[in-house]
């Protein structure tokens, strides 16, 4: 399993300079709201993916009036340990893994994985494709590097692509040399992608199952279903027959960028027809089956990151989240509460519990 023993921070977010150390299987963060104690695990989410779970925009994470921040991190797995350093300053960012800078920042993701469960992630439901397509993406970028680099590529040519058919909309005679060029990449990278995001749901949804059924008492069936142009014909086909369209419109309407999963409860979808109980549950589900599933292809147990979630979980959802990531499945918890009480009331007088009170 990963684990992050120590964690220092310099002008990220609320944190001057502080240093904290986890020693504990379960570490309960604590302190009153605007404390730092989502910012705390934020930072170790960052080292681990070089990049803030709550916001894509790195100035702001930077302390209010500093001008840049640094994050250090000594994380042990199998006993051998790293300090990986992550400083952002003036929009330049770094990356390095015992005082050796990665030539790319692409080569750290996957090194060492963390799972963050937060109140904002009902989004995941409720929202549009995009969040979805960008939750699949990052476990996907993880375990596969061919899927993270065809994923770049792609970005990057649908990008060129849109920027054509807005150069090219009105013009009588466009240059087909260079569309040709940006339609193969797009197809041959899109192929990939598709299919491994194809053989990631066969196996995902059997631990889906598995988990809702633990924190539902198996009551209910639910299921995900992947919805992509690709699953009709070619991307190929697609480009070829929609150009007409796409120059009308002026970005590319067809591809793996327009995929959704859709989230089914009973044969409904859960967003539309499930309770907020329901939604909780199937939401849990999801982020458990992720722990699993990187479990089963990096061959290591990531950080579980719990922000603020026994404050809206009812007592029956509660024990049942507790008793599976108390299981031997699952490694290191770091964890957010008002009220540390109520936390060493939930897992007992017998569980190794950490506190640090901000």
């Amino acid at each position: 399993m990963t684990i992050i023993q120590k964690i220092t921070l310099v002008r990220y977010r609320n944190y001057d300079i502080s240093s904290f150390d986890f020693s504990a299987p379960v570490t309960c963060i604590s302190g009153p709201n605007g404390s730092g104690k989502t910012n705390l695990l934020d930072a170790v989410y960052y080292l681990c993916y070089t990049k803030s779970y709550f916001t894509g925009h790195q100035h702001h994470v930077v302390q209010q009036g500093m001008d840049g921040f640094r994050l250090e991190g000594v994380f042990d797995r199998k006993g051998t340990g790293e300090t990986i350093c992550c400083k952002w300053k003036q929009g330049k960012k770094e990356i390095s893994a015992d005082n050796v800078p990665y030539e790319r920042i692409a080569d750290h993701i996957g090194k060492h994985a963390a799972v963050m469960i937060a109140p904002d992630d009902m989004a995941l439901i409720n929202d549009g494709s995009e969040l979805r397509r960008k939750w699949v993406d990052s476990i996907l970028s993880q375990v596969d590097k061919a899927y993270l680099e065809a994923l770049l590529q792609y970005q990057r040519v649908l990008l060129q692509r849109n920027a054509w058919l807005k150069q090219q909309a009105f013009n009588p005679d466009p240059d087909r040399v260079t569309l040709d060029f940006y339609d193969e990449q797009l197809a041959r990278n899109g192929a990939y992608i598709y299919e491994r995001r194809t053989r990631f749901l066969e196996a995902f949804i059997p631990l889906l199952h598995d988990f809702y059924g633990k924190l539902c008492n198996g009551r209910e069936e639910i299921t995900l279903v992947y919805e992509s142009d690709l699953a009709v014909k070619s991307l190929a086909g697609w480009l070829k027959e929609g150009l007409r369209q796409d120059l009308q419109m002026q970005r590319t309407l067809r591809g793996i960028h327009k995929d959704d999963w859709q989230f089914m409860l009973g044969g409904a979808l859960v967003r539309r027809f499930g309770s907020q109980g329901q939604k909780k549950s199937f939401l849990f589900a999801l982020k458990l089956a992720q722990y699993a599933y990187l479990v089963r292809e990096l061959g290591y147990k990531p950080v579980l990151l719990l922000d603020d979630i026994f404050e809206k979980l009812d007592q029956h959802r509660m024990e049942s989240l507790l008793r599976i990531i108390r299981s031997e499945g699952f490694g290191q918890v770091l964890l957010t509460d008002t009220h540390p009480d109520r936390v060493k009331e939930a897992f007992g007088k017998e569980a190794e519990l950490g506190f640090i009170y901000l």
